[in-house]
């Protein structure tokens, strides 16, 4: 948000959207804020999330820009809500002012100061390697005034709701309301220590399967999904070791011979090259996904958030 304890901005090229001014005011501006962000958000309640800002001020800050323009923008009831053919034309308007306006704030920004401030980070729990932590320190070097606040969940967290700038993710978010930008691959392996795929052998020697138990996911369900780097359907014959929603539990499992698992390279890279772990399966079989970035929007992206992505996408 901006924040300049006076400014007016005046109105010279074209006529002015405001019928009884003849300046552009900074309360004028977050009104055309607050209206995007509804746009963009869907709600009210939505766009104050974003914004940082109570619903009644929202609304407050709706109607004085509706009072200004003489017009009404949006249709609104207590269950829906749509442009008018008047908020259709103005949000195109708003949208290309704000745009140019950001614009000019980062170019700004850039000149006179380096990214600062907090950034919300939500990533999966097995992101949590020296790897990560090697790349969060040159990050933090780089730019020393932005502080990193990362949680590390199992969970697809609602980026708008719970005030997350970014999410890293192991599938392209295709909502409307969100970006993903690739950040590279991540190769998972079903892997075992040697002494349990052994002794998993030997006890199941006379059945026609040869299926230790495995480590799972509390989220995986019988008969799907495939397990990519086994090539095999989790099926109810699958002996099941343990479940867990943490992945880091289920790789210090692994190592204490509980099961097999399938787990990402950043955690089990350097164990399969020291022979402490091995291949379950199709021996070097993996799967190869993308890790991804996924943000808000666009628009109004702080200067905190584009340079840890740009970042990520330099260093992954």
């Amino acid at each position: 948000m901006l924040c300049f304890p006076i400014l007016e901005i005046d109105v010279r090229i074209g006529k002015s959207p405001f019928p009884h001014k003849e300046t552009f005011t900074m309360n004028d501006l977050t009104g055309l804020r607050v209206f995007c962000e509804i746009v963009e958000s869907g709600g009210l309640t939505a766009a104050g999330n974003r914004l940082g800002m109570a619903p009644p001020m929202v609304s407050k800050h709706l109607a004085r820009l509706e009072r200004g323009l003489a017009a009404r923008l949006l249709n609104r009831t207590s269950r829906s809500m749509s442009l008018t053919e008047a908020g259709r034309i103005f949000h195109e308007h708003a949208m290309q002012a704000l745009d140019i306006l950001d614009a000019g704030v980062a170019a700004v920004s850039h000149v006179s100061g380096p990214p600062r401030g907090e950034l919300k980070i939500s990533a999966p729990v097995w992101i949590a390697t020296p790897r990560f932590a090697a790349l969060i320190a040159d990050y933090r070097q780089r730019y020393p005034e932005v502080r990193l606040d990362v949680y590390l969940e199992n969970r697809m967290v609602d980026l708008v709701a719970e005030g997350f700038d970014l999410a890293l993710r192991m599938n392209n978010d295709d909502s409307q309301s969100l970006i993903s930008r690739q950040l590279c691959e991540v190769a998972f392996y079903c892997v075992a220590k040697p002494e349990f795929l052994a002794q998993s052998a030997t006890q199941n020697h006379a059945a026609a399967l040869h299926l230790p138990a495995l480590i799972m996911p509390n989220h995986m369900q019988f008969g799907r999904p495939k397990m990519p780097a086994a090539g095999m359907l989790v099926g109810p014959e699958q002996p099941v070791a343990m479940r867990s929603s943490d992945t880091t539990l289920s790789y210090h499992a692994v190592l204490a011979g509980i099961g097999a698992a399938f787990l990402p390279s950043w955690l089990v890279s350097d164990d399969l090259a020291s022979g402490r772990l091995v291949h379950y399966g199709d021996a070097g079989k993996a799967y190869q996904g993308h890790l991804f970035a996924v943000y808000p929007s666009r628009r109004h992206q702080p200067l905190k958030l584009r340079s840890f992505i740009d970042f990520l996408v330099e260093n992954l």
